[in-house]
């Protein structure tokens, strides 16, 4: 191996110790910071909430599942079946313990507590690489789950903290795209009662698709550390839960089916939605809404994260591709079509993925004018769009038939601008366009 091979695989060691080292300082400061916000506000808050469900009641019982099944990959066969037949005979028996003393129905506690029992297992009594694979793998398994806790705890301050919303500006814009809400509930109540109840499942349930993506992607580093792919969903998931619930604060969102529905309790501003198709509104106002209901639309992560577990699942078998496209598919009718986001906030929240991914995919090529660009790019038209929809909502309503292409057109080009960066076969004219490096292989070959 020659020494610039060498060095520039030290270079890369240390950068890559330097960004983990940085995001752990950071995501620490995010923590504390927002446990001190939402402890002023009389909430839980991520880091008490954390502690919690060690013995009180999770709130959802598929995250630390899908924490602790991603921490099986850094295991033996034989280690797995055991920590997970550990996880489930803990969870029966704190189950059995709310029952008794009158709690609700809650699964959770158990993979929490093995998960915890196994990281400082491997911590204090193995070794070598084992050792640091169970270490890694349980870090991620803990981050996914902690993730959720912030997640969990931008909603509610939301809520608290942003009195106004903008509904009826997203309402507006939407008619540039053909008020998609209101269209796709047509299909979701064609879909009738079974459907509809896959569609919840794939909605509420997405940490189980990312659990098994990431199983997929990681299933072999326990082999070595050669092994370790050198991007996977995990990072994506992170960082868009870190970003993406910061712009709840910005522009402030309930979704139609509380802001022109029943289901706004008093609140909503008029009983539109789904049946009545909205008209073009031409003075737009902020309005009040209550205290509980979470300002959780622009941009909309549901649609960001099914878009993670699509591409994510594009380097795998058949059957991991297919679940990819399904759930993406699921999340997207289900966002609409349940009128909870509006179609402008699912185009948002692509526009995060694509800034995300464009700027975490590949990172041996480096910080290139190929990676820069999307990610500015990509950053910029999501805040153009937001502000588009404050500021232009009814031109973008009243000129529907130039909006609405436009709206369209700028999400393919953006579309086709990631492909050519990180898919194209090198000699194509896209991959010449994206810079693709020529010994660059196709992401079905590759994690």
């Amino acid at each position: 191996m020659s020494n610039k091979v060498m060095h520039g695989g030290a270079v890369h060691k240390e950068r890559s110790s330097v960004a983990v080292i940085a995001a752990l300082v950071c995501g620490t400061i995010l923590l504390i910071g927002l446990q001190i916000a939402a402890t002023r506000e009389g909430l839980v808050g991520p880091i008490w909430g954390l502690i919690r469900e060690y013995g009180a009641t999770p709130a959802l019982w598929s995250v630390p599942w899908a924490g602790l099944a991603v921490a099986m990959v850094g295991l033996s066969n034989r280690r797995r079946t055991i920590a997970l037949s550990a996880a489930l005979v803990v969870d029966i028996v704190v189950l059995g313990i709310r029952l008794i003393i009158g709690n609700r129905l809650a699964l959770g506690s158990g993979p929490l507590i093995v998960l915890t029992v196994l990281t400082v297992y491997a911590a204090v009594r193995w070794s070598d690489h084992e050792r640091v694979a169970a270490l890694r793998a349980c870090a991620l398994g803990f981050l996914l789950i902690v993730a959720a806790k912030v997640a969990a705890t931008f909603l509610p301050l939301t809520a608290l903290t942003r009195p106004m919303v903008l509904d009826e500006y997203a309402k507006v814009a939407d008619h540039a795209l053909g008020n998609p809400s209101w269209l796709v509930f047509q299909v979701v109540d064609a879909l009738g009662p079974v459907g509809n109840g896959i569609i919840h499942v794939v909605y509420n349930e997405l940490p189980l698709a990312t659990m098994v993506v990431a199983f997929w992607q990681l299933r072999n580093i326990r082999l070595g550390p050669e092994y370790w792919p050198s991007h996977y969903l995990v990072r994506t998931f992170l960082v868009m839960a870190m970003i993406g619930p910061l712009f709840y604060f910005v522009f402030p969102l309930v979704g139609p089916v509380y802001a022109f529905s029943t289901e706004g309790n008093g609140y909503q501003v008029s009983d539109i939605w789904p049946h009545i198709m909205p008209t073009i509104d031409v003075n737009p106002v902020e309005v009040p809404f209550d205290d509980e209901t979470p300002r959780n639309c622009m941009p909309s992560m549901h649609t960001a994260w099914a878009l993670a577990i699509f591409v994510h699942s594009r380097g795998g078998p058949r059957w991991l591709r297919y679940l990819g496209a399904f759930w993406l598919v699921g999340t997207v009718t289900a966002t609409l079509g349940f009128g909870y986001h509006y179609g402008v906030d699912l185009l948002a929240g692509a526009f995060l993925f694509l800034c995300v991914e464009s700027a975490l995919r590949d990172p041996d090529r480096g910080w290139g004018w190929f990676r820069i660009r999307l990610v500015v790019s990509f950053a910029v038209l999501m805040l153009v769009l937001m502000w588009a929809v404050r500021y232009l909502a009814v031109q973008m309503a009243q000129y529907a038939q130039i909006a609405g292409p436009l709206l369209v057109a700028t999400m393919a080009a953006a579309v086709v601008a990631f492909y050519a960066t990180f898919y194209a076969r090198p000699d194509s004219t896209l991959g010449i366009w994206g810079r693709r490096p020529v010994e660059a292989t196709s992401d079905r070959d590759t994690v």
